[in-house]
């Protein structure tokens, strides 16, 4: 009892193809250069940096989320700056600067995770950077008694 008509189970190999009809076929190949240490890549090329929106508001939420235990974070830090007899004003500021600098740090580490092609330019990666660096030293500056 054979079948005269197959079922189609949704995969079929291709037919086989004759050494002639595959010499004809164009190919397309890949190819991977190394270079050796110090040499540049002469030429031009193009860097994908397109970043679509699932990844920015993914990493918006990140954000938020992590300010919101920077906030936390910077209670208590000021609340620990009260006990060792810091004045009360005084810890505050040194907690609200603990604060951006955590905060830029993150966004600095958000933005370099979703699309780094695009955010860790100069342009964009130092402005935070630089006011990170000046909210850690004014933490330790007005943090003192």
């Amino acid at each position: 009892m054979a079948q005269t008509q197959q079922q189609s189970s949704g995969f079929s190999l291709p037919a086989p193809a004759d050494a002639a009809s595959a010499a004809n076929a164009p190919t397309t190949t890949t190819a991977t250069v190394i270079l050796p240490p110090g040499e540049k890549f002469e030429g031009t090329y193009t860097v994908v940096s397109d970043t679509s929106s699932r990844d920015l508001l993914v990493g918006g939420g990140i954000l938020l989320v992590l300010f919101v235990a920077f906030f936390f974070a910077k209670n208590a830090y000021a609340n620990t700056m009260v006990a060792k007899r810091v004045p009360p004003n005084k810890a505050n500021a040194a907690g609200w600067w603990l604060f951006v600098f955590l905060a830029s740090l993150a966004t600095g580490v958000v933005l370099a995770a979703v699309n780094s092609a695009k955010f860790m330019t100069p342009l964009i990666i130092g402005p935070v950077a630089a006011v990170g660096l000046l909210a850690l030293v004014l933490m330790f500056v007005s943090g003192r008694k």
